[in-house]
């Protein structure tokens, strides 16, 4: 009988150490995980920070020399100087990275050209539209190509492997793009590369195809006029930047300055510095 009741007793202490050892796991999860207040426009200017995240690249944030250049870079300085907020900038080449700092308020913006889909809808906010763009097959030229001519008609990619960054909004249109062909067309997702180095890679005959942004693609001709980006994949699409959608007085304020700088002039000055035409 002794023997049973030290059997229980141990039974016991070994459960109550379970269930402490839980409360005190439970505990410290909520400690660390707690919830954020919310960060909107007058948290943001409270502070006087003003956090955009955006990607290297001729149409995001890179360096010239010695000097920082952009579309994105130069929309946000011209953003800081009309709202009085100090911006910080951060660099990510990933746009799922991108939307996860953005949820987890390590940014308050995402500077890109986000064409705004549906999906994208019901999960951000988007700013009224800073640009039109569509999505374009690259390829190479027929001169880069061994006198292969470029592909014009999108009933022939079929069987074709394309190229895309990873999470790419040409996703979409290119599973629908096979519905309407009825044949399968491979996708490969690069978790590395952007536009710009995909674009290099057809350049340099390291893969045949990419679907990248038009106007990225336009600015990358430039430097790679062996590429041919006459192809659309898509028709043309809004683009805005994205907030969280608990910040719609950010993302009212984003508009109030876009406003402010295209009745001033300055966003047509910045928008023909990167791509050459009039708005």
């Amino acid at each position: 009988m002794m023997k049973k009741h030290k059997k229980l007793l141990f039974l016991y202490i070994v459960l109550l150490g379970i269930v402490l050892a839980w409360m005190v796991s439970l505990w410290s999860y909520r400690r660390d995980h707690k919830v954020l207040p919310v960060r909107d426009y007058p948290e943001i200017q409270q502070e006087g920070i003003l956090r955009i995240i955006t990607e290297y690249s001729p149409t995001g944030y890179f360096i010239n020399g010695d000097t920082i250049c952009g579309f994105q870079y130069e929309l946000s300085q011209a953003i800081a100087e009309i709202s009085g907020l100090e911006v910080q900038l951060l660099l990510e080449m990933n746009l799922e990275k991108s939307f996860a700092s953005l949820a987890n308020q390590e940014a308050d913006v995402i500077a890109r050209n986000i064409p705004i889909t549906a999906e994208n809808k019901t999960d951000f906010l988007f700013t009224e539209p800073i640009l039109l763009n569509k999505q374009v097959l690259v390829q190479r030229t027929e001169k880069a190509n061994e006198g292969l001519k470029p592909i014009r008609n999108q009933l022939l990619l079929g069987g074709m492997t394309l190229y895309v960054p990873k999470d790419s909004p040409a996703l979409l249109r290119i599973r629908n793009l096979e519905h309407e062909i009825g044949d399968t067309i491979y996708v490969i997702e690069n978790d590395l590369y952007s536009d710009e180095q995909l674009i290099a890679m057809v350049a340099n005959r390291d893969i045949d195809f990419a679907v990248c942004d038009q106007q990225n693609a336009e600015q990358m001709q430039k430097q790679y006029p062996e590429i041919d980006i006459q192809t659309d994949i898509s028709f043309t699409q809004l683009q805005s930047w994205a907030t969280r959608r608990n910040t719609p007085v950010l993302c009212d304020s984003l508009n109030m300055w876009f406003n402010k700088l295209k009745e001033k002039g300055i966003y047509a000055d910045i928008y023909r510095r990167y791509y050459k035409k009039r708005l």
